[in-house]
């Protein structure tokens, strides 16, 4: 069961916020053992504590959307137009954010680091707490889990950050070695496991298991390089079993869909709430794909943002590859006509649809760890640390199989490089609207070129990290700012 209903740490402690905002106020009888002063030494105060530092690690709906939108807009394959996002997405697009750029603060620094602290606030109460000794080890691993996920996030957008370890301590720290970061999130992820549970003893949809931290690792060490440990994670996971690809691409991104296979980790949807993406990927007067059948109705939102599809990405997908499904050519708008999104860098994504959406919400997930994206990872690693070899082409053709297309040889590609644009590409088709692309693009050096060809020439090589925001800047005199900022 998804756990939609979470018990936030503020809404415990808010009656006692009251309480201190007046003096000789009646000291009241507390009857609940969710007292403020040992809120923290019961299992529901910590487990409350430990789900709000899933929902901020996870991303509420509001938020989610926007971090997916500043993770593809930055590349090859999304841009945007109209409405009230396009004010932060077309610094995006065009490579002209800087540290005043309001969303790195509100969401990429603020929300990871309010998962920090309501990890920390576990791990710092967990011996006190009245749980088997267990529940408090599990309790102890997921802490360590979303801590290191949220710093691993932290990592790949900014670089370097504060290391906050505990609720005590000083407020104002620099930003720690990178070193020294990268060891932390290693060592967290590694050391929660043994800990953790299988993905199939998981207590509730949504919390922490074994698979995922090692899904975790797997992204960490491609991401850093470390081309062997990458390899041998991913078929860590490989050989667990748990995991294979779902037979019906389109399938996974719908509501009816997403409890399948392939999920290896997701940001969890559930009405009232949602996941709100897709109104924006809606064409102006949006009826009907003829294609999938999918139909918008009267109870959903169609927004004045619009993302869009460049053709030059498009144009990349061989025309037989059945994950074009999901991107839309052309559709009937309310009026009943046909109407054509085709060279006009206007295609659409249609991942996320739910036929019972209200208003702006949508309740289906979005994958951020997918079982493709391993067999990927393991051939891409492969081949960084051998050159073109079968396995990564067995690995490889597994995908295109799914996507009914021919599969590729091994002397289709002469060198490590060629078989490196082959996996670029493998993941831009597999992984669109799944905010893979940018740091693909930066892995595989090719984020800057990318941009300065669809004409963001102001786009230079210290892009590859945001900028440290501003606000948190001033609040902490310590930090030092990315070069280029």
């Amino acid at each position: 069961m998804k756990f939609a209903k979470k018990l936030f740490l503020v809404i415990l402690f808010a009656p006692l916020l009251v309480l201190l905002s007046c003096e000789n106020m009646v000291e009241p009888e507390v009857y609940s053992q969710l007292d403020p002063t040992n809120v923290m030494s019961s299992e529901k105060g910590i487990k409350g504590t430990l789900n709000a530092a899933y929902a901020e690690a996870n991303h509420n709906q509001w938020n989610g959307h926007s971090i997916l939108n500043m993770n593809e807009m930055t590349t090859d394959t999304y841009w945007d137009t109209g409405g009230g996002e396009n004010r932060i997405l077309i610094q995006m697009i065009n490579f002209t954010w800087g540290p005043d750029t309001d969303w790195f603060n509100s969401l990429l620094w603020n929300q990871p680091y309010r998962a920090i602290r309501n990890a920390n606030t576990v791990l710092d109460n967990i011996d006190q707490a009245t749980v088997s000794d267990e529940l408090k080890n599990q309790y102890i691993a997921e802490a360590r889990f979303i801590r290191a996920l949220s710093y691993y996030r932290l990592y790949t957008w900014f670089g370097p950050v504060p290391l906050r370890t505990s609720t005590e301590g000083e407020l104002e720290i620099p930003r720690a070695p990178e070193s020294e970061l990268l060891s932390f999130i290693e060592t967290e992820f590694q050391e929660a496991i043994p800990d953790l549970p299988e993905v199939n003893q998981v207590e509730e949809y949504g919390r922490a298991h074994k698979s995922a931290a090692r899904g975790y690792l797997t992204l960490f060490y491609l991401n850093t390089k470390q081309w062997q440990d990458a390899s041998d994670m991913a078929q860590t996971i490989i050989d667990n079993g748990h995991f294979q690809l779902v037979e019906d691409y389109s399938t996974m991104f719908h509501k009816d869909g997403e409890l399948n296979s392939e999920f290896i980790w997701a940001n969890y949807a559930e009405l009232p709430a949602g996941n709100i993406w897709i109104n924006g990927s809606f064409p102006p007067g949006f009826r009907r794909d003829p294609q999938t059948g999918l139909t918008w109705t009267n109870s959903m939102n169609n927004w004045a943002t619009q993302y869009r599809i460049y053709d030059s990405f498009y144009n990349t997908f061989d025309q037989n590859d059945e994950r074009l499904v999901l991107i839309l050519e052309e559709y009937e708008n309310q009026d009943g006509e046909m109407v054509s999104l085709r060279d006009n860098d206007d295609y659409r994504a249609l991942k996320y649809f739910d036929p019972n959406a209200s208003a702006n919400n949508h309740g289906t997930d979005r994958p951020t760890i997918r079982y493709a994206e391993i067999l990927l990872a393991r051939a891409e690693a492969l081949n960084e640390l051998n050159g073109p070899n079968q396995e990564s082409i067995d690995l490889i053709n597994e995908i295109r199989d799914r996507a009914e297309l021919n599969d590729v040889s091994l002397a289709d590609f002469a060198n490590k490089e060629e078989l490196r644009d082959q996996i670029l590409a493998e993941r831009g088709w597999e992984f669109y609207a799944e905010r893979k692309r940018r740091i693909d693009l930066i892995r595989m050096g090719k984020f800057v070129e990318q941009a300065q060809n669809r004409g963001a020439t102001t786009a230079q090589d210290f892009h590859r990290r945001y900028p440290i925001p501003q606000p948190a800047m001033d609040a902490n005199p310590q930090l030092e700012q990315n070069p280029g900022y």
